[in-house]
């Protein structure tokens, strides 16, 4: 039985990894962390305040971790002094907090770190990995959309795109958004919309003459990304203490 604890309990992401763990026969939900007080589907949720003297009295295997960038570095210290697992979920860290995330894992705790826990995306930036390996000749546009209360832009999930675009084809200049006269060159295009309840579209546009191909991924509820984090919780608890993708966890 894996023991499992919930930061960033009490939102929308939180409350829908605490009933999933809730109902699975082989984990056990023991509590959740966030800015205040509360329950979840009978455990207790503690402030944030609290989490060392919390992670202490509950000992579990897995933190699973869905809340902001700062409060996130703050929960993985945590977490890794009281030898804790790790699954985060959470984007938008700078290069330093990445940094910091790094030195607090790494030799101490294992940790899934990715910027979505989706299968299909996942799979969606394989195949993008692969067309611009066959396609750097092409002009190349990144689309990404979600809801209106993320915070951070590009998505995380768009971050990661660029960041396989980088590896294959070299770190060229990318253009967030286009007003005026501006004549396209070697660039890649960065666009991202924020709107309604949109749970997050990502797509990639290669662009050629006399053809276009266009590899996408649309998520249609939270679940995708809910039941990837636990499905990671369940695989990371007894690992070697490192930083692992999402990737690792499929055997990708």
């Amino acid at each position: 039985m894996v023991k499992v604890v919930v930061s960033g309990a009490l939102g929308r992401m939180g409350t829908m990894i605490g009933r999933i763990v809730n109902e699975a026969p082989d984990l056990e939900l023991v509590g959740g962390i966030d800015v205040k007080e509360g329950t979840l589907f009978g455990t207790e949720v503690v402030p944030s305040a609290r989490i060392d003297e919390f992670l202490k009295v509950k000992r579990p295997d897995v933190l699973i971790d869905f809340t902001v960038a700062a409060a996130a570095v703050e929960n993985i210290k945590a977490a890794a002094r009281n030898n804790v697992a790790l699954v985060v979920g959470t984007t938008g860290f700078s290069p330093e907090q990445r940094e910091v995330i790094g030195g607090a894992v790494e030799g101490h705790v294992p940790a899934v770190i990715s910027s979505n826990f989706s299968v299909g995306v996942n799979i969606f930036w394989k195949l993008v990995r692969e067309a611009a390996r066959q396609l750097g000749d092409y002009d190349i546009e990144v689309t990404e959309a979600h809801h209106r209360y993320k915070k951070d832009a590009p998505s995380g999930t768009a971050k990661t795109i660029l960041e396989i675009l980088d590896q294959e084809l070299g770190n060229r200049e990318k253009v967030y958004g286009r007003v005026g006269e501006t004549e396209r060159k070697g660039e890649i295009g960065v666009h991202a919309i924020r709107g309604g309840d949109i749970v997050g579209d990502h797509a990639v546009l290669f662009a050629g003459n006399f053809e276009c191909i266009e590899i996408s991924h649309r998520a249609y509820d939270r679940a995708v990304f809910a039941q990837g984090a636990v499905r990671a919780a369940r695989w990371v608890a007894g690992r070697e203490p490192r930083i692992y993708t999402m990737q690792e966890v499929l055997g990708l």
